[in-house]
């Protein structure tokens, strides 16, 4: 599977149960990096797509168990170490800022190979900037 999440600067996802931040720049880029390819989720992350736009979306809260190797999974606050072995590549966005932050990305980036990284402009955000990163 292939692992996509959105990050501050100290890894931070969540916070009291809500993301952080969003902007629909990051949602686009998704929808583009993801066409043609599930893109899995949970409904709380499926709240921010508009569901007749991405078609692709397949929403389940056990999604993380459900999606084959080559798919897409978003992910906002979910434990992603047990998955490790199935993870084929993540993709962060960094919001290159820092929020309060009480639910963190549970994975050592420094212990993965960053292979690519581009920055765009976002709508809510100056700068966004998307690695890329291979176990």
């Amino acid at each position: 599977m292939i692992v996509i999440v959105c990050l501050d600067d100290r890894a931070g996802q969540l916070f009291h149960g809500r993301r952080q931040s969003q902007d629909r720049a990051v949602r686009k880029n998704i929808l583009y990096e993801t066409q043609g390819a599930a893109l899995w989720m949970d409904a709380y992350s499926a709240g921010q797509f508009d569901r007749e736009t991405a078609r692709n979306l397949h929403v389940d809260e056990n999604f993380l168990d459900k999606a084959s190797a080559g798919a897409y999974c978003f992910v906002e606050g979910r434990a992603l170490t047990p998955y490790t072995g199935q993870i084929e590549q993540l993709i962060a966005y960094r919001w290159n800022r820092v929020y309060p932050a009480d639910v963190r990305l549970d994975l050592d980036l420094t212990a993965w190979h960053l292979v690519r990284t581009e920055d765009f402009t976002g709508h809510s955000h100056e700068k966004i900037t998307k690695e890329i990163y291979i176990p």
